[in-house]
């Protein structure tokens, strides 16, 4: 049976009312209180009771961590960071599936279900809609990798994705190619509307490179290969490719060689993210590094200043990016 609050105040030689307030965050208790209660807490091998402490203090520590794209690798990375970074603090993340939901009200239902303390919203494909609605029902919420803004309504942690469309036909053009194509996801994430949108802007500006565009139906390896099949076999493919993420890219460098063509030689490929699998030898992928590890950290550091301050008002934190050199562009001219 497990250890209970009194047979640890029976060995503190202490009420269980002072049980309680050791274990209780912000509860007044003196030192040498604390320290009778934490060594009997050791000796007997007890653990506070998580749901008994909720109703004490009103707090479940619980954050809802939601996402809507568990195909994509990347996310295995960005969900190990975040339930460590969460749980480090003393938080308790739970992961919520939305890949199917299109109603933000139903998430927030279902997450009021669960009575969490907070949301962290880790999508660059749901609309700004998820993280408001979250918002408008006074649960404090970080939309991490979402949509850059100057005046965010509510935390918005990631990268400014129109650059990243300009920071990769600045690395195209660079190659003289004179064909080059935008490869992104879905047409409806605004994540890829803002890369298509930088991607077009930098063009405009090299009036003589002519460019196509296509869209794949997801962030998925296997998205990214039905696509560029597509394109070689309707022929006259681009000379290089922006593929809006790493796991596009992946599927794409998968259908070129299965055509028998070569990467860079025939066809160069630029791809965003940087995720692990991207630099493996047999990859060898060209892309732009998204700083992934100071977007949750940022993320984090955000939600736990939300808990004791819930107005707090909404900001923008937007990370550099920078372009990695591999295998899939041609070296970039000296």
């Amino acid at each position: 049976m497990p250890v209970t609050l009194k047979e640890v105040a029976e060995r503190a030689g202490v009420s269980r009312s002072a049980v309680s307030r050791t274990f209780t965050d912000g509860a007044s208790v003196s030192e040498k209180m604390r320290s009778k209660v934490e060594k009997a807490a050791r000796e007997l091998g007890y653990s506070p009771n998580a749901l008994a402490s909720s109703l004490t203090t009103g707090r479940t520590k619980l954050i809802g961590l939601v996402s809507n794209n568990f195909h994509n690798p990347i996310f295995l990375e960005v969900f190990d960071l975040f339930t460590r970074g969460l749980q480090d603090r003393g938080l308790r993340p739970l992961l919520v599936n939305l890949s199917e939901e299109r109603d933000p009200g139903n998430s927030v239902r279902m997450l009021r279900q669960y009575s969490v303390d907070g949301v962290v919203v880790a999508s660059s494909t749901l609309p700004p809609e998820f993280a408001l609605a979250f918002r408008d029902a006074g649960v404090p919420v970080v939309h991490s990798f979402g949509r850059a803004s100057s005046s965010p309504k509510v935390h918005v942690v990631g990268i400014d994705n129109v650059e990243t469309g300009r920071m990769a036909a600045r690395e195209l053009v660079a190659r003289d190619y004179d064909h080059v194509a935008f490869l992104g996801g879905p047409a409806d994430a605004t994540s890829t509307q803002d890369r298509y949108k930088g991607f077009v802007e930098e063009l405009e500006n090299h009036p003589n490179v002519r460019r196509s565009e296509s869209f794949a139906a997801a962030y998925s390896h296997g998205a990214g290969r039905a696509e560029m099949l597509r394109l070689l076999e309707e022929g006259q493919p681009a000379q290089g490719y922006f593929c809006g993420d790493d796991v596009l890219s992946i599927g794409a460098l998968s259908a070129i060689r299965d055509k028998g063509l070569s990467c860079p030689k025939d066809i160069g490929i630029i791809g965003l993210n940087d995720m692990q699998m991207a630099g493996w030898e047999n990859i060898d992928l060209t892309t732009i590094h998204q700083p992934i590890r100071q977007i949750v950290t940022s993320s984090i550091e955000l939600m736990v200043a939300m808990l004791d301050e819930p107005d707090r008002y909404p900001e923008a934190r937007i990370f550099p990016c920078s372009v990695v050199q591999r295998g899939t562009l041609p070296a970039h001219p000296a």
